[in-house]
């Protein structure tokens, strides 16, 4: 796709897609507001195929880039409305969500094949810097990576000393609820995310290897989320509440647009009308469309209770023992302010 239109360089329009190894370059392609908006995730399972990206060497994009450029986090721990909320900062004016972006997954794989940490580096600031580019006027670019960033989130904070991150969770409970409502696929997600934790060097929880092969999927599930509440801890306590705010799904989706006036205040984009309970991305289902209220969150979650309850209240006792064990907290420091 040929484009000699320096505007790229200023416009996030042209969303930094995905990182080719090989070549060292950036793959960009155009996305408007309503495809952001239309698509759940910026893959190319939602967003359709690009036959023909803008391909630009990291270095050009580098030397181009404004490196000051307003960026903050929404990182997540999985199934706490973290997709709704993203959708909530498409602020026009103000700011762009962006929806677990691929690029931040090709980052992590590039770390995971065994890339030095001063090469990870160098390509996740370079990649950190792409994503930061604003939509037109907008003042802030609000990214919500997958989880399987988390690993990268202090490092991110680190390199970019301006930028500030909600840390969005479901509480134990709710997270083992979702599990075992979405069936056997998110089982094995669960045990997917464990081993790659394991990779990135997160979990610390006093197990031996083989222990995990004699726990339950639940037991997995618990196992994953512990890890990534230490690792938030640990994130809430080294930057403090003037960069770090901590929010859980129920307070979210009991009030979402006062969860999303406090996290633009949060972020320094100030009290503004656009963001409230009126924002579209609030009533309806962020992976599937159509009306979608707390209310419904509530009822699935009422069926989830009755038919796993059981089991899951021992696993619930089991982590808590794990938890204590391994000196994680289960409320984190640094609430929202709602």
């Amino acid at each position: 796709m040929a484009n000699n239109n320096n505007d790229i360089w200023k416009d996030g329009l042209w969303l930094a897609h995905r990182y080719d190894a090989s070549a060292d370059a950036f793959h960009l392609r155009p996305v408007s507001r309503a495809g952001h908006n239309a698509a759940t995730f910026l893959t190319d399972e939602y967003l359709g195929v690009e036959p023909s990206p803008l391909v630009l060497s990291r270095h050009e994009a580098k030397s181009r880039n404004a490196q000051n450029a307003s960026l903050h986090f929404i990182l997540h721990s999985a199934f706490c409305a973290s997709t709704m909320f993203a959708n909530g900062f498409d602020l026009p004016g103000l700011s762009m969500g962006l929806k677990e972006p691929v690029l931040l997954n090709d980052i992590v794989g590039f770390r995971r094949r065994g890339a030095t940490p001063i090469a990870v580096g160098e390509r996740l600031r370079d990649a950190l810097d792409m994503l930061a580019r604003p939509f037109g006027d907008d003042l802030a670019v609000v990214v919500k990576p997958s989880n399987i960033f988390n690993a990268l989130a202090s490092a991110s904070l680190a390199m970019r000393p301006t930028s500030k991150a909600i840390l969005l969770h479901a509480p134990l409970s709710v997270f083992l609820l979702s599990v075992a409502r979405k069936g056997l696929w998110c089982r094995l997600w669960c045990r997917e995310l464990l081993e790659g934790q394991i990779a990135d060097g997160i979990v610390d929880l006093g197990f031996e290897p083989g222990d995990f092969f004699r726990q339950t999927d639940l037991q997995i599930a618990a196992v994953g989320w512990l890890a990534q509440q230490k690792l938030f801890h640990d994130m809430a306590r080294k930057y403090g509440p003037e960069r770090i705010a901590t929010l859980d799904s129920e307070r979210l989706t009991a009030n979402p647009g006062k969860a999303l006036l406090a996290a633009a205040a949060h972020f320094g984009l100030g009290d503004h009308a656009a963001a409230n309970d009126t924002h579209p991305a609030f009533g309806t289902h962020s992976k599937f469309g159509g009306s979608f209220r707390t209310e419904d969150r509530r009822a699935e979650y009422a069926l989830a209770q009755t038919a796993h309850g059981d089991e899951i209240e021992k696993i619930l006792i089991w982590a808590e023992a794990v938890a204590q064990s391994a000196d994680i907290p289960l409320t984190l420091e640094h609430a929202l302010r709602l």
